[in-house]
């Protein structure tokens, strides 16, 4: 593959990062570059990791996760967007380490990296090596999830818990996206 298709598949694959780190920052009542930062190396260091283990469990192995990977990514994205749903329209006052707690980021980094492990076992078929495409991958998913935080927190400031009913909704219908895709459209 060329620097270039590398490139446009870290471009793809960060796109459900995008879309979550927009919803994370939707719900962060006080903004600071740590937040920027903790939620970029979550979701790329999980974008650079899948398709490492990807490429090493090459394509013999892929068919048992690929039968339930769309089940795993569908029930984290609808829990949490059904969560952030349930918080916003609770009156209590949600602290500000809940939406970077471990437990919470490790869901979501693994729902929206669960696709690059498969691309991680295209690669082991297409390249000698993993290094660069999973460098790539990981530093294009830091940096689409940075600016979607960022930008996911203008929109919050303005919107307040509406914003973050609309982040559940998204999460939700972005699981319900994979799953489709992985059940009736193939």
């Amino acid at each position: 593959m060329s620097l270039f298709e590398i490139l446009l598949l870290g471009v793809s694959l960060s796109m459900d990062a995008f879309a979550v780190s927009i919803c994370q920052g939707l719900t962060l009542k006080s903004f600071s570059l740590k937040h920027v930062l903790v939620i970029g190396l979550w979701y790329g260091g999980f974008q650079f990791l899948m398709p490492v283990i990807g490429f090493f469990l090459s394509a013999r192995c892929a068919g048992m996760i690929e039968s339930f990977d769309h089940w795993i990514a569908f029930g984290l994205l609808f829990l949490i967007g059904v969560n952030m749903i349930r918080e916003a329209l609770s009156n209590e006052e949600e602290s500000l380490t809940s939406s970077l707690a471990f437990l919470t980021m490790l869901k979501l980094a693994i729902a929206t990296s669960i696709d690059a492990l498969a691309v991680g076992v295209s690669l082991s078929l297409l390249q000698d090596t993993i290094v660069l495409p999973a460098l790539l991958i990981g530093l294009t998913t830091f940096t689409i999830s940075a600016i979607g935080v960022s930008f996911g927190k203008y929109i919050g400031v303005k919107f307040s818990s509406k914003a973050e009913i609309a982040g559940g909704i998204v999460l939700i219908i972005l699981g319900v996206k994979i799953l489709l895709e992985h059940t009736l459209l193939k």
